[in-house]
């Protein structure tokens, strides 16, 4: 979406005016109050947070205005974090543009008020959704004008919880060997695949990488041009993917699908009432588990215009009823035998989602084989078993981990999830954007008080020496008491 920008830098320049005094009128960022620790002579980082995209920034902010401030630690450089630069290939966010994501309730920090400052009330008016990468630029000004401490280039390659209160977490800069930080609470702001990664089917074994990628991965698509595509699965990052790849002159793409038909129905817009938001962490378990599960099994259908998107194109063919068999490299390219005969392919593009996979995230190795899953703790009804969900992490009230056995782990609890494999748990609210805001302020307001909890002998000290008169003792005049009294 090409725009000109007629009120441009000088109308961005009047809504940060506007955004701090309305920062300033609710008290956002609360005076400190939290004692500074130490460890070996060194400072020790209330509340660190791991990934500086759209979660991360929200929790940051949600914890400034409980007066705790943040760290926050992005292996990406600056202005690359999250995948929206990166990796994601729609045009558009899928989410309604009216969404306010993770402003956290106020309205200056929206993005229609970010949009709105530069190319006006018409300009919004007539768009229709948000394009990818000026959510992007909307999320780099979130950043500036939050004043997050985001500490770029930074890669966390392991986790310790410790039995004394804190985490240490080892960081790596650079070429640099890992430097030990210490935390009184890490968050895992890691986005969609945070405790795993890519699910790579298993006919693709022996398949030579150079041959194929997954959706997720960095792909100059350009090298695409005059080759025979495959897609497998047709989702919206199906979608994305062909469509970005005929855009770049791929010869033909074949989305190839098990399923019969595409899903027409999006079910999890229909569950996006407040009353979920607020009450799914309340739910009896198999009332989470039921509607977790009808979801994914129900599954999500593209968007209108990224199907579009890929059916403009003549030399796009939609496939199905084609369930994968296997994939075999030959010297012509890729055989790639279904249940409806085999396509020669010249370079193939999985869009299979994502799993929980621990062993794709080897910073996690002292933590997984502790970490309580729903697998031990629900048994689901025949019929509604669901991968996904058994592997999915039990979190606590305030999205910590919690170990297998108990004591098996001291601190775990001190390391909090609040990236997507938390959806069982506490509903879709560490992640995407309709929820992002809410999640933020639950996580912000739970860290607050067991902060609080845990210094409160010196919050309890604080008290007793605070010594602010409210009256300095000259306000008013004894009475002659005698001279007001008839008898003893």
């Amino acid at each position: 979406m090409a725009l000109s920008s007629p009120l441009g830098a000088a109308g961005l320049a009047a809504l940060e005016q506007r955004l701090q005094h309305d920062l300033l009128t609710l008290n956002w960022r609360a005076k400190p109050w939290m004692p500074q620790r130490t460890h070996a002579g060194r400072p020790v980082v209330d509340v660190l947070i791991v990934g500086a995209g759209q979660a991360g920034l929200a929790a940051s902010m949600a914890l400034a205005q409980q007066g705790i401030a943040a760290v926050l630690l992005d292996r990406a450089p600056a202005d690359r974090e999250g995948p929206w630069a990166t990796t994601a290939r729609m045009e558009t966010l899928r989410s309604p543009k009216e969404l306010t994501g993770p402003a956290l309730g106020v309205p200056s920090l929206t993005f229609r008020a970010w949009f709105e400052a530069q190319w006006g009330a018409d300009a919004w008016a007539a768009l229709d959704k948000i394009p990818r990468l000026q959510w992007m630029d909307y999320l780099r000004w979130y950043r500036r004008v939050t004043q997050a401490d985001v500490r770029n280039g930074h890669a966390v390659t392991a986790l310790r919880p410790r039995a004394d209160g804190l985490v240490e977490v080892d960081v790596a800069v650079g070429g640099a060997a890992p430097a030990t930080w210490h935390a009184r609470r890490v968050v895992l702001a890691t986005g969609r695949d945070g405790l795993g990664g890519p699910l790579i089917p298993a006919f693709m074994e022996g398949v030579p990488r150079t041959r194929w990628a997954h959706s997720s991965d960095v792909l100059d698509y350009a090298t695409l041009r005059g080759l025979r595509v495959g897609v497998i699965g047709m989702g919206s990052s199906a979608m994305d993917s062909a469509g970005t790849a005929l855009e770049a002159g791929a010869a033909s793409v074949d989305l190839i699908a098990r399923r019969t038909e595409l899903p027409r129905i999006n079910k999890s817009k229909g569950s996006g009432v407040p009353g979920l938001v607020q009450g799914h962490s309340l739910l009896p378990d198999e009332w989470k588990w039921r509607l977790r599960h009808y979801i994914g099994a129900q599954q999500v259908p593209p968007p209108h215009g990224s199907t579009l998107r890929v059916s403009r194109h003549p030399n796009a063919f939609f496939h199905f009823g084609c369930a994968v068999q296997r994939v075999r490299d030959t010297p012509d390219g890729l055989q790639v035998a279904t249940a409806r005969g085999t396509f020669a392919i010249d370079f193939l593009i999985l869009s299979t989602g994502f799993a929980i996979d621990w062993q794709q995230k080897p910073e996690f190795a002292a933590i997984a084989p502790h970490v309580r899953t729903w697998g031990e703790r629900y048994t689901p009804p025949r019929g509604e078993e669901d991968p996904e969900l058994r592997d999915s992490p039990d979190l606590g009230p305030l999205f910590e981990f919690q170990e297998t056995p108990p004591g098996a782990c001291p601190g775990l609890d001190r390391i909090h999830c609040f990236c997507y494999p938390a959806a069982l748990s506490h509903g879709t609210i560490s992640g995407d954007i309709p929820a992002i805001s809410d999640g933020a302020r639950r996580l912000a307001g739970g860290l607050a008080g067991l902060l609080y909890r845990e210094d409160v002998e010196h919050h309890f000290a604080a008290l007793q020496a605070y010594a602010e008169p409210e009256l300095l003792g000259d306000e008013w005049t004894p009475a002659d008491t005698a001279q007001r009294t008839v008898g003893p």
